[in-house]
């Protein structure tokens, strides 16, 4: 096993790839899964919905077949733990999308009111309110696009990045939409999401089905999603689970820590990976 890790890894690195940590962490898990392909064709591939200049891969199985979704559906909806690269994907696919000129411009929304806290109740005005649940997003931006075109992008409008709520009453088209931290709408705020999409649009839904903060009792609207959605042409659904978990080792310890908690407590949220 540990001569093929090796091999693998030399493949990927006469391909222009430097294997990290997590990247070893990974093969040596896929090692040990013969039905899975050899890591080095993963990380030495050119993935299609990505451009060269982005300088981001796919580092797992459950990565690449995401990507591999987003380039192949109008709608995704993924659905993962934390470290999973949910959002950091889906915006680097956006961004390539934008450059490669394929759409005109992006739209970056996530729901402004989480674990109980009203917008009403923050300080400032409501560009202070927003920017905490929103600053994620321009993170993941600025990482991908030099500093300068992102603002330029943001004057020229071609980057927009808002809550969910004013997303209401608009029709979306020639544009790439991503909707993060997707479990925290109602079900009524993602049926207003979902019905945005206008023509040539692509739209990417990202959540965590085991961090609602929703109030008790409040159905999520990226449960119902998934359950109403899975069988609509045109409509993919991905499940990332603590395997492709790729942030950092601790992450995925984190992960498997409250996934053995859940089961000992007899929990049902405790799976990310879904049905």
């Amino acid at each position: 096993m540990v001569r093929s890790l090796l091999r693998d890894m030399l493949v990927a690195v006469r391909n222009g790839h430097t294997p990290s940590l997590a990247d070893v962490n990974y093969a040596l898990a896929s090692a040990r899964n013969r039905h899975h392909a050899n890591p080095s064709e993963i990380l030495a591939e050119k993935n299609a919905s990505l451009r060269d200049d982005i300088h981001i891969r796919p580092r797992t199985h459950g990565q690449k077949h995401y990507l591999e979704t987003i380039l192949s559906h109008s709608m995704t909806l993924v659905i993962g733990p934390a470290g999973t690269g949910k959002t950091y994907l889906a915006m680097a696919a956006a961004v390539s999308a934008l450059l490669s000129k394929q759409v005109k411009r992006l739209v970056l929304t996530r729901p402004a009111v989480e674990a109980g806290e009203s917008l009403g109740f923050l300080p400032g005005g409501l560009e202070e309110k927003v920017n905490p649940y929103l600053r994620p997003l321009y993170d993941a931006l600025y990482s991908m696009v030099d500093m300068g075109r992102v603002r330029r992008f943001l004057d020229e409008e071609r980057i927009e990045v808002a809550p969910l709520a004013f997303m209401r009453g608009r029709t979306l088209e020639q544009a790439f939409v991503i909707l993060d931290e997707a479990q925290n709408t109602t079900p009524d705020q993602m049926l207003m999401f979902l019905t945005r999409l206008g023509e040539g649009s692509r739209a990417v839904v990202t959540g965590d089905i085991t961090q609602v903060d929703l109030p008790k009792g409040q159905k999520s609207g990226l449960v119902e999603a998934r359950r109403i959605l899975r069988s609509v042409p045109g409509i993919g659904i991905v499940y990332l689970n603590k395997g492709d978990v790729v942030r950092h080792p601790l992450v995925q310890r984190i992960v498997d820590a409250y996934e053995a908690d859940s089961a000992e407590q007899g929990g049902s949220a405790g799976s990310a990976t879904g049905t």
